[in-house]
């Protein structure tokens, strides 16, 4: 696996347009994009800070894994996600060969026209990591 970057860094919100004004009015940034995922139950902002994006994740449903999340007392920083050059579906098979225990065992279509798979915080040091690319 090759990882060529990190993609974003997902933060887990009640409401965006609460949190917004925050990222915009106090830290200068720009949300360009919303976009809800529906398989998902989530919204999502996204923010440029240099190359890296923030993404900010509201919960559309109280059953998501956000509505959950954040229920349990979550609060900020998600999941970092990290973009490979190998694709997804090479790269959740090299580490799940290497003993991670996997979220996704195949690439799911994400926010922003990505590909997408989950590495589980338990087999990842507590931190709960997102593999993406670009889709085809």
């Amino acid at each position: 696996m090759k990882i060529s970057r990190i993609d974003h860094l997902g933060i887990g919100v009640q409401s965006i347009e609460e949190v917004l004004p925050y990222y915009e009015e106090v830290l200068g940034l720009k949300c360009y994009a919303i976009e809800e995922v529906p398989d998902q139950k989530v919204k999502t902002a996204f923010l440029k800070v240099g190359e890296v994006k923030l993404e900010l994740l509201e919960p559309t449903s109280p059953d998501s894994a956000i509505a959950k999340w954040l229920e349990k007392g979550g609060k900020g920083v998600h999941h970092v996600a990290y973009a490979v050059e190998d694709g997804v579906a090479e790269a959740l098979t090299e580490v799940e060969a290497k003993g991670v225990r996997l979220i996704d065992k195949a690439p799911r279509p994400g926010a922003e026209n990505m590909m997408i798979g989950f590495l589980h915080p338990k087999s990842t040091a507590g931190i709960l990591t997102e593999l993406c690319e670009p889709k085809a």
